[in-house]
């Protein structure tokens, strides 16, 4: 080797079959398909059957969305490999200072679009992130108020079976008769309990929720609010939902859904919550590592990234005002065929459908009936359900994912031409509340599905549907 010249470079252990680098520019991520075809098949083949599944049926799901190729790109990169525990200028590992500048860059993003002066990127997902500010701020045994599961809360506002009643007092709230918060009851519970925080916002909830009103409940003890917006900061950030930010101390969020991001989560905190409590980004931080996580996934804080700029647009404006628009043309058409909805309608991108009407415990049937012909959604409780959680009386429906496709106000009316269908369908179909009768009741129904051409033709006319509508990261 000649003086001067740099060492040749050495053989990777993994490289791209040639077939493949002699073929024109592809993108990335058919590139690692391609890949995964030449080096392990059985994966390949359920990457490949997944992304049939989803191109071929409607996710209806409101928790689930359809993220953008460049997203998947940031997910799948080289960033999965590295460690970086800690913060940025803070590591516990060397050969972090990209990381720092990614790290950094994120939390900005974040700030920027939510418009907080503190923003924690690392939150594996939802949960993790609920538990550490609960851990931050509360001591064991506190008390503190939640929404309940069983009326559209999330298990870690103090579900009874979720460690977070075990460790801390949780006081549930619920909704009214109308399916919107009782905020008679939150605030006669909060004067007698006095708890030292509140959380608002849920996971079935189709009405907006009322920032200021818990914000003015909240401050009459002095109690931490913090907005659980998960579901609806996607909407939030494209202006569709009123933001929590001015009436609350903190809010977490899941960086899916409706944001149309990675799988994560952030805790951020506002400028009211730093006034209370000018260590509150510092509590949090340390809650987060060393409190309950190592490393945080640098490949999803970079999906993350661009998901946030891709929030940021004027196209995502459109997108989350589109989303409302599209819940609201579903509702009213589920009504107009004689559907009955939680609180009546939406204000947001879900519904809750109260099939008690028919009898008991028939979210399961729809759940499954719908899932049959291509159609994604869960069964869920509705408030003051007749049924157990297993069995629940509810439907609950969303369309982030749908509208992501670029499906427009004549699609929901078709969409709900299914579901009427399939509930004209079920219309003689029980659920008996004796458990040995119900198992014999649901064994029946479900060789039904398997064996009834009812479930095939309505199929196929879903699938007609899906295909004029390709998934980002399928296109």
């Amino acid at each position: 080797m000649a003086h001067g010249q740099p060492p040749p470079l050495p053989t990777p252990y993994f490289q791209l079959p040639a077939s493949i680098l002699s073929t024109p520019p592809i993108p990335f991520c058919t590139l690692l398909r391609m890949s995964i075809k030449q080096t392990d098949a059985e994966i390949f083949e359920l990457l490949r059957a997944e992304e049939q599944r989803q191109q071929e049926g409607l996710t209806l799901i409101p928790s689930e969305n359809h993220t953008s190729r460049e997203v998947l790109e940031a997910l799948s990169s080289v960033f999965s490999d590295k460690y970086a525990e800690g913060y940025p200028g803070r590591r516990y590992y060397a050969g972090n200072d990209i990381a720092d500048r990614l790290e950094s860059l994120v939390q900005e993003r974040a700030k920027a679009l939510f418009g907080v002066p503190y923003a924690n990127v690392q939150p594996y997902s939802g949960s993790p992130a609920n538990f550490a500010v609960l851990l931050a701020l509360l001591e064991p045994g506190d008390p503190f108020m939640g929404l309940d599961l069983l009326h559209g809360g999330h298990l870690t506002h103090g579900w009874k079976a979720n460690a977070t009643s075990r460790l801390w007092k949780s006081i549930p709230y619920h909704v009214d008769a109308n399916g919107r918060i009782d905020l008679a009851e939150v605030e006669a519970m909060t004067l007698a309990e006095k708890p030292k925080l509140i959380w608002c916002g849920g996971t079935a909830l189709p009405r907006a929720i009322p920032f200021s009103d818990f914000s003015r409940i909240a401050d009459t003890v002095g109690a931490y609010l913090v907005a659980d917006i998960s579901h609806i900061s996607g909407l939030i950030a494209g202006g569709a939902h009123e933001s929590p930010v001015s009436h609350v101390h903190a809010v977490t969020t899941t960086t899916h859904k409706t944001l149309r991001g990675p799988r994560g989560a952030m805790i951020l905190a506002t400028e009211k919550g730093i006034k209370k409590d000018p260590e509150l980004p510092q509590k949090i931080d340390k809650t987060i590592i060393p409190g309950l996580q190592g490393g945080p996934h640098l490949n999803t804080i970079a999906a993350l990234g661009v998901a946030l700029k891709e929030a940021s647009t004027p196209a995502f404006a459109e997108y989350a005002a589109r989303v409302v628009e599209n819940a609201r043309t579903l509702a009213d058409a589920l009504v107009e065929s004689g559907f009955t909805l939680v609180s009546g309608g939406t204000d947001n991108h879900l519904l809750l459908l109260d099939l008690t009407p028919g009898g008991s415990g028939r979210g399961v049937l729809f759940h499954e009936a719908l899932e049959r012909i291509g159609i994604y959604t869960n069964k869920n409780t509705v408030p003051n359900d007749p049924s157990s959680p297993f069995y629940p009386s509810g439907l609950r429906i969303g369309t982030p994912a749908v509208t992501t496709r670029g499906m427009s106000a004549t699609d929901m009316k078709h969409i709900a031409s299914f579901i009427a269908q399939v509930g004209e369908h079920l219309k003689n179909v029980s659920i008996p509340p004796d458990a040995a009768e119900r198992k014999s009741a649901l064994a029946a129904f479900r060789e039904t599905l398997a064996t009834d051409p009812f479930y095939d033709t309505l199929r196929a006319d879903v699938r007609s549907l899906c295909l004029r509508y390709p998934i980002p990261g399928a296109a």
